[in-house]
């Protein structure tokens, strides 16, 4: 299988994974904010992020690799020859081994080469955005995908202080009406279903 591409700076991405041989990926509770900790430690400084959900076996993130100028300005202190590939290897990689010393196991925790999607149209980011939001509820997680705590839909529609470009977000959809209005309008519409081959459900 050829390796794939590596991503580029100013590109969307769909980045996803699951656990090898779809086994959970985190286990107790804490470890959605551990996750969430080291991706602020080595992805915050080289990407926006849109979107993302965290689920007990796999997870979805839309981001944009900033260029290196913007990179630069967000932390003079990051290494910036770190390419964003790489640095999404580093945090699946720094997670991996805390959840095998953590519970005593050994092996890969995800699947390789993580998944990696370029979104290149209006059309896809948005049917993404709402997609990733959605997915807790397409597996049967919750009854309502509003109800699951590890994803950034409820910080989108919040006021607290967030890392998520929730203003570029919410202008993208006309507003916090126009996000909450298509997210239920696709729910009632049943459009649950998988977003494009290749993802990890």
């Amino acid at each position: 299988m050829p390796s794939p591409s590596p991503l580029q700076p100013g590109c969307y991405y769909h980045i996803f994974n699951r656990g090898n041989n779809r086994e959970n990926i985190f286990i107790e509770a804490r470890n959605y904010d551990y996750f969430m900790n080291l991706y602020a430690r080595y992805i915050e400084p080289l990407a926006d992020t849109y979107a993302y959900c965290l689920m007990r076996n796999h997870f979805h993130f839309l981001v944009r690799i900033r260029e290196e100028d913007e990179t630069l300005k967000v932390s003079k202190t990051f290494r910036v020859s770190i390419d964003a590939s790489h640095a999404f290897s580093n945090l699946f990689n720094a997670y991996a081994k805390a959840i095998n010393k953590a519970h005593d196991r050994t092996g890969s925790l995800f699947e390789h080469p993580f998944g990696r999607l370029q979104i290149d149209s209006n059309d896809r980011f948005t049917r993404l955005i709402v997609y990733i939001h959605q997915n807790p509820q397409k597996h049967g997680f919750v009854k309502d995908f509003r109800q699951w705590p590890y994803s950034s839909y409820r910080a989108l529609i919040s006021s607290l202080a967030t890392f998520l470009k929730r203003q570029e977000i919410l202008e993208w959809f006309g507003g916090r009406e126009g996000f909450v209005n298509l997210h239920q309008g696709l729910v009632q519409g049943k459009v649950l279903g998988q977003f494009t081959s290749g993802d990890p459900d």
